[in-house]
């Protein structure tokens, strides 16, 4: 019998062209979200053939959004987000206002208005939430402090990008829009701002208030009931339904309402469970956001504007990529933060097509105006993945060469240098600590616990001025640099413990620690097996999986429990 099913179809077009192209792109060594995208193309309205449907492609889309950020709060505590706030909110918002104010100036080049300029400048401002993840996800860079950096600066791009959808519809007569069809709030633009910024601050308050109780209890009793299958319900409604609610009720985006969503779950016992669970369907409709984008995509566009195509591409892949490296530098950050960070907000996606789409219905923006959007996102998206692989042999082109690259590299640095005060003999023998995320917290509890000395190398400033406090030695600064290493006085070292999630970072850690001290032992972790199977290939010292950790950890404490109660009963 016949039936129209559009949703079928869609997704069964998108699936199956993204994984032809996404396979011949991998084999032409190209990202295979590139080939992801021209499955978008193909099936797009602007191209001969099949047309998928848009509207629905767009949905299902968000979802993969919701999904994904989800799966980033489950991974991220409250505390760890707090600790990059000093550099994520001014960083996020110097970085917003270069690349809006590029973005105007290209539009008042190109006779467009003042509030056109507006849109399309913040359009080019904001990055693409599945972007940035996905390949902080790909190079195991989440939990590191660059990872940090680069989420928490997303965090504040959202908000403001909230703040933004909530006001331009008021603004949009007085920067002269030219349409009278828009009902202008009878508010002010402050009671209007005011409101808004209520809204979110009550959805976090409630979310860390009351949901870090509810949805952890919730979770624990429905795992209670031994079904996978309504374990995986709970995990989908939570994320999606708090979402949803979110953007209906106080004006959220979904991607933040789903981030808060994770944050407050990952107070269960059962959150890493939860990621496990939702992995599968996170995957699955982050490539159908590709697929989405690529849909939009007009290739006309390119023929008939190629020069304002190229000032776009080169404002968001270099104007504001370089703004926020510069940024990142003048809070005293190594070059290589600067250079990921930069790498991380070098494209545009979700908010980017929502404001061009607000600017259309306003009568701000012209038609040309959401082609160049849609056409920076494409070509920005596909280049990402290079310029994240060219993070590493930029810097050992550069530091040869430039003074200037080896001397921000390591600044010169307070915190840099391990203080005068700290005892010499708590500098021999001792282990040094490179990272102090969850996995190194923990680790350095323990070796105090124990009154064994330890210096900790961490690049996050405001962790090092805290354990400074505490009194704990501690140096700023990345492990991968020979002076950081040097201040954590790994000559004299019995033991260097790398507890970052990077290894191709912590590979370069370890060759520089054994060019300081050959003989110096090396403990590293690994996110699977075959990982830690290549690194130990390559003789870099003992490795530890997730799970090795884990095993280890039950082993000694069934241990420890036995001879508790083999004592007892002795007596």
């Amino acid at each position: 019998m016949p039936h129209s099913v559009p949703l079928i179809s869609t997704i069964a077009a998108a699936f199956g062209f993204a994984l032809v192209l996404g396979f011949i792109a991998t084999r032409l060594r190209l990202p295979a979200l590139v080939g992801y995208l021209l499955a978008g193309i193909v099936i797009g309205p602007h191209t001969p053939g099949f047309a998928a449907d848009v509207g629905l492609s767009q949905q299902l889309a968000e979802i993969g959004v919701i999904l994904l950020m989800f799966g980033v709060g489950l991974h991220f505590s409250l505390k760890e987000l707090l600790t990059v706030r000093k550099i994520a909110v001014p960083g996020a918002v110097l970085q917003i206002t270069t690349a809006t104010l590029l973005g105007m100036a290209a539009a008042w080049l190109w006779g467009w208005g003042l509030a056109a300029g507006i849109v399309f400048g913040l359009a080019l401002s904001v990055a693409s939430t599945v972007v940035l993840l996905r390949e902080l996800e790909n190079r195991h860079l989440l939990g590191s402090v660059n990872g940090r950096i680069a989420v928490g600066w997303l965090v504040v791009e959202d908000l403001a990008m909230v703040l933004a959808l909530v006001l331009l519809p008021p603004l949009a007569g007085w920067l002269g829009s030219g349409t009278q069809a828009v009902a202008t709030p009878d508010l002010s633009l402050l009671i209007t701002l005011a409101l808004t910024l209520g809204k979110v601050s009550l959805f976090a308050a409630l979310m860390l208030l009351v949901g870090k109780r509810v949805l952890p209890w919730a979770l624990w009793e429905v795992g209670r009931t031994g079904s996978r299958e309504l374990f995986t319900l709970a995990v989908l409604a939570a994320a999606l339904g708090i979402a949803f609610g979110a953007a209906e009720l106080f004006g959220v985006s979904f991607a933040l309402g789903a981030f808060f969503a994770g944050m407050v779950m990952r107070e269960s016992a059962l959150s890493r469970r939860a990621a496990s669970e939702s992995l599968p369907l996170r995957d699955a409709f982050s490539v159908l956001f590709f697929v989405s984008v690529g849909m939009l995509f007009d290739p006309a566009v390119l023929l008939d504007e190629p020069l304002h195509v190229l000032t776009v591409v080169l404002i968001i892949v270099l104007g504001k990529s370089i703004a926020a490296g510069l940024i990142v530098l003048a809070f005293r950050y190594p070059l290589h933060t600067a250079l990921t960070v930069s790498a991380s907000l070098a494209q545009i996606g979700e908010f980017s097509f929502i404001l061009a789409g607000l600017g259309m219905s306003l009568g701000i923006l012209p038609q040309e105006g959401q082609n160049l959007i849609l056409a920076g996102a494409v070509l920005s998206i596909a280049l990402n993945p290079l310029l994240f692989f060219a993070i590493g042999p930029l810097q050992a082109w550069l530091k040869p060469r430039s003074k200037l690259a080896r001397r921000l590299a390591q600044w010169e640095d307070p915190l840099a240098e391990l203080p005068m005060s700290v005892p010499q003999e708590n500098l021999t023998g001792h282990v040094v600590l490179v990272g102090y995320g969850r996995l190194g917290s923990s680790i350095a509890d323990a070796l105090i616990a124990r009154g064994i000395p330890l210096v900790v190398a961490e690049q996050n400033r405001e962790t090092v001025e805290q354990l400074r406090a505490r009194g704990i030695p501690a140096v700023a600064g990345d492990a991968g640099e020979p002076a950081v290493l040097i201040q954590a006085h790994i000559a004299r070292a019995q033991l260097m413990v790398v507890a970052t999630p990077d290894h191709l970072a912590a590979r370069k850690m370890v060759e520089i620690a054994h060019a300081l001290k050959p003989d110096v032992e090396v403990l590293l972790r690994s996110h699977d097996e075959a990982e830690a199977e290549l690194l130990h290939k390559e003789n870099l010292g003992e490795i530890f999986t997730e799970d090795h950790v884990m095993a280890l950890a039950m082993t000694r404490h069934v241990l420890a429990r036995i001879a508790g109660e083999q004592g007892e009963q002795g007596h």
